[in-house]
């Protein structure tokens, strides 16, 4: 189940989603920027810090940022090293996962 998520997430069906994730009246925006600089201002204006990281393709990785507070933050770096975001939100939970422990 967790590598067909995988998958899933990592495929061109999640770029689908970010666009259709805003309302219909809206036009889908994505922020990108050099990536250093996004990550300058996660850390700089909500304390967040790398969580986690997939490879998407040979061309594209999704990172997770994390603020202890909550906030989260998901990149998408192409090769050129430019990056969107691609969605944002609170309260984030890290879920433990391994040996022992019961899903």
């Amino acid at each position: 189940m967790t590598r067909k998520l995988i998958r899933i997430l990592t495929g061109p069906a999640f770029m689908a989603l970010a666009v259709i994730a805003h309302p219909a009246a809206a036009q889908p925006r994505f922020n990108c920027a050099e990536h250093s600089k996004i990550v300058e201002f996660l850390g700089s204006h909500y304390s967040e810090t790398l969580l986690a990281v997939g490879l998407i393709n040979e061309a594209a990785l999704l990172e997770v940022y994390v603020s202890k507070g909550g906030s989260w933050t998901m990149l998408v770096t192409n090769v050129s090293g430019r990056s969107c975001v691609i969605f944002a939100g609170q309260n984030w939970e890290t879920v433990p996962v391994g040996p022992g422990v019961k899903t």
